[in-house]
């Protein structure tokens, strides 16, 4: 679950990249111009990686119950967090902090209480 956690953020930060080097095409523009996406390597990156994330998802949900495996992608929202931070240079706040800690928080008690 780790695992599919950090190729969740990755492929995030990856489709953001690519939406970047999108610059100020329209819709429109992008619709009748594919390879504008097809050749954005960042974008089909970011789409593979969370395509692989996924997959691994299920791959582990046939192992594990729903209930304590799903919130445990929310942890992909602190890999964003600190990667937005360090890649995109996004700043922290206290509201940020406090809602990665909330997901963090919720995330060890669906796993304490999975022990029992």
């Amino acid at each position: 679950m780790l695992i599919c956690t950090l190729l969740g953020a990755a492929g995030n930060v990856l489709l953001k990249l690519g939406g970047n080097q999108l610059g100020s095409y329209g819709v429109t523009q992008i619709l009748q111009r594919p390879s504008l996406i097809l050749m954005n390597f960042p974008l089909m990156a970011g789409y593979a990686l969370y395509g692989l994330s996924t997959v691994l998802l299920v791959l582990a949900l046939r192992h594990g119950q729903l209930s304590v495996l799903y919130p445990v992608i929310s942890l992909t929202y602190v890999w964003v967090l600190i990667l937005s931070g360090l890649i995109f240079h996004e700043t922290l706040n206290f509201w940020k902090i406090a809602g990665v800690m909330t997901v963090v928080t919720g995330v060890g008690v669906l796993g304490r209480d999975s022990r029992k």
